[in-house]
């Protein structure tokens, strides 16, 4: 029996392990740290799941916190990109890459791509990126054609995804609007090597003290673990976590007290698209009704940007052209004058991190 989704409780722990209710860090690095990872393939949205967890933050510092490093976008865990702390990145990978490789192997081979010919991309994509030199992938991909590599959008794809997972590259600072890659080496340079299961007690520990409540199941969905292994790594955190039996399931939760809510504080957020708080469970219903759930998830596993009321998924949000209302809404029922004050209060932390006036 699945938990329903009108449980205002629960939904409450969900916000403050999330850090909506009140910002639990107070640098974007802090921020991803403590979430373990971010999904971020939309690198925009991925911002902004970031500042919406930051008080008085601005694209502006989540930007230059990623061009110093102190944030990092790499593919790990299911596998698609995130954002990780240098903290844990290489932890992440050791417990990700032998899946992620093992997943793209078939399609690998239907592009013509060996562990030969892998290794031969690796050494020339260290040479060019050497001393700090951040890249684009075009400019790899040009430095591969030269070296008689053919490179087209998908092998460059699987060439550099490659890199990353055995934790040759990561992502670099911007040039304008474009990534580029640098020398994980030097982007964080290595510490203490841990083993396979102390990075499982890592990825556990980050998991549980930042989405609870949260199953065995949702735990295995976030990170690509098996079983046996999610296992290991709820036993290696039991001294710090708490289990309730809610609706015939078992959810883990952070040893906590319930925080009480700032005065004036909206119970309206606008999340970005692929957002921790949607994504990062194997079952949604407890924030989003079986009836709605089409409409916020696409049947081709796109995260819309979604509006939460008091945790709960009440309608949509998209960017609009115009400067004067730059966001558009749709309510999954009827709102009324309170929800379009809340909605008024969360546009203004929008702008706000936008900088927009």
């Amino acid at each position: 029996m699945m938990i329903n989704s009108n449980n205002p409780a629960f939904r409450q722990m969900r916000l403050e392990a999330h850090g909506f209710v009140i910002p639990f860090a107070l640098t974007p690095n802090e921020v991803v740290a403590r979430m373990g990872a971010m999904q971020a393939q939309d690198f925009n949205m991925a911002k902004w799941a970031v500042g919406i967890r930051l008080e008085g933050c601005t694209e502006k510092a989540v930007i230059e916190a990623f061009n110093k490093g102190e944030i990092l976008r790499t593919h790990v865990l299911r596998p698609t990109w995130h954002f990780v702390s240098p903290e844990n990145i290489r932890a992440f990978l050791l417990l990700s890459a032998d899946k992620i490789k093992s997943a793209t192997r078939a399609r690998d081979r239907e592009l013509g791509l060996s562990e030969e010919l892998f290794t031969k991309a690796n050494n020339i994509i260290t040479k060019e990126l050497e001393g700090n030199n951040h890249r684009t992938s075009k400019e790899l991909g040009e430095a591969l054609q030269r070296a008689g590599i053919e490179t087209d959008s998908a092998r460059m794809y699987h060439f550099m995804m490659r890199a990353e997972v055995e934790a040759l590259v990561c992502s670099g600072a911007l040039q304008g609007s474009a990534q580029t890659y640098a020398l994980l080496d030097e982007r964080a340079p290595q510490t203490a090597r841990l083993t396979r299961e102390e990075a499982i007690s890592r990825l556990a520990g980050a998991y549980f003290s930042s989405h609870y409540p949260a199953t065995m199941q949702d735990f295995m969905w976030w990170s690509g673990l098996s079983t046996g292994d999610a296992r290991k790594g709820l036993e290696a955190i039991k001294q710090y976590v708490i289990t309730e039996n809610i609706a015939g399931q078992d959810y883990f939760f952070k040893a906590h007290k319930t925080i009480q809510k700032k005065s004036g504080t909206s119970s309206f957020h606008l999340l970005p698209a692929f957002d921790e708080y949607i994504i990062a469970y194997r079952d949604r219903t407890p924030v989003i009704s079986t009836g709605q759930h089409s409409k916020a998830i696409s049947s081709n596993g796109i995260f819309r940007p979604v509006i939460i009321a008091d945790g709960e998924v009440i309608g949509l949000w998209r960017k609009a052209a115009s400067k004067a209302n730059p966001l558009t809404f749709e309510f999954f029922q009827q709102s009324d004058s309170d929800d379009e004050k809340s909605i008024g209060e969360a546009v203004r932390e929008w702008k706000a991190f936008y900088d927009m006036r």
